[in-house]
């Protein structure tokens, strides 16, 4: 059975904020630099004021993780992160919380990235009630397949939220057109096998990947997994609409607290600024 497709960027009513902003910023000659950290580390408090200095900064889009006691696809960094928020209390209503308080301070988009089992345990038409309710823009889902998204997908054009899908090197052609036509903000390309965190190199197969995906029809490709210095951003969105990065910002908040996120996203904004070659003297 073929996946619904949203044939524009209006779902139940609303506007997605994520197409607009990576739109905008490619027209602008750069491309979207897309932030994550999870919510509650170190603490609630300073989880919403990183946020916050990301966008202050010149980050585009949050992507904000709920911790997970189980988060299979996360590296070190990250899970160590999401492990010490669990220990300290975190629960589900935190995280609107988080985006209630984030979007009352900036006017940026805000993506959940959470893994599926926590929205079932909520209640799917709940989770996408609440999170409209709070401001955000939409989920991130990495362990959720189009095929069994059927609920999520009902919920989300019903409510107006955005859907994220994962494709991968390893995704043949068909699973690729699958991720695209169920997703709207943007396809989550992920730049590498394997777990995140931070590389020396951005592996050659995300090039790659943005390019099977343009071939059968994609038109906003964001990559991420092991994206960590502004040379990395620029080189991403040479070919790419979006670059995500997280390991290295949840480094800098662990390291150095709110103001090396801050010192951290500034040097990683001036990667995603112009990208166009210079014009030849005439």
């Amino acid at each position: 059975m073929s996946t619904p497709k949203i044939s524009d960027a209006v779902a139940g009513g609303v506007v997605s904020t994520v197409e607009q902003t990576i739109s905008r910023r490619r027209s602008e000659g750069g491309g979207a630099l897309i932030g994550y950290l999870p919510v509650g580390f170190p603490t609630l408090t300073e989880s919403i004021d990183a946020a916050v200095a990301l966008v202050a900064n010149g980050v585009d889009i949050i992507e904000l993780g709920l911790p997970y006691s189980d988060p299979v696809m996360d590296g070190p960094v990250i899970q160590a992160a999401t492990q010490q928020a669990l220990a300290n209390g975190f629960k589900l209503r935190h995280g609107f919380e988080a985006i209630r308080a984030i979007t009352a301070q900036v006017d940026a988009p805000v993506l959940v990235m959470t893994y599926w089992n926590p929205v079932v345990q909520y209640g799917v038409e709940r989770f996408a009630d609440d999170l409209r309710a709070a401001g955000g823009a939409g989920l991130i889902t990495p362990d959720l397949i189009p095929d069994e998204a059927g609920d999520w997908m009902e919920a989300s054009i019903r409510t107006g939220l955005d859907r994220v899908f994962l494709a991968a090197p390893s995704s043949s052609d068909a699973r690729l057109i699958q991720a695209i036509e169920a997703s709207r903000g943007f396809v989550y390309t992920v730049s590498t096998m394997g777990t995140t965190g931070a590389r020396a190199g951005v592996d050659a197969a995300a090039r790659i990947l943005v390019e099977r995906l343009r071939a059968v029809g994609c038109t906003s490709a964001c990559v991420g997994l092991g994206i960590s210095t502004p040379e990395q951003v620029r080189e991403i969105l040479g070919y790419a609409d979006g670059a995500i990065v997280g390991s290295a910002l949840v480094k800098a908040l662990t390291d150095g607290g709110v103001p090396a996120v801050a010192r951290l996203a500034l040097q990683l904004a001036a990667g995603a600024q112009d990208i166009r070659p210079a014009s030849s003297p005439g």
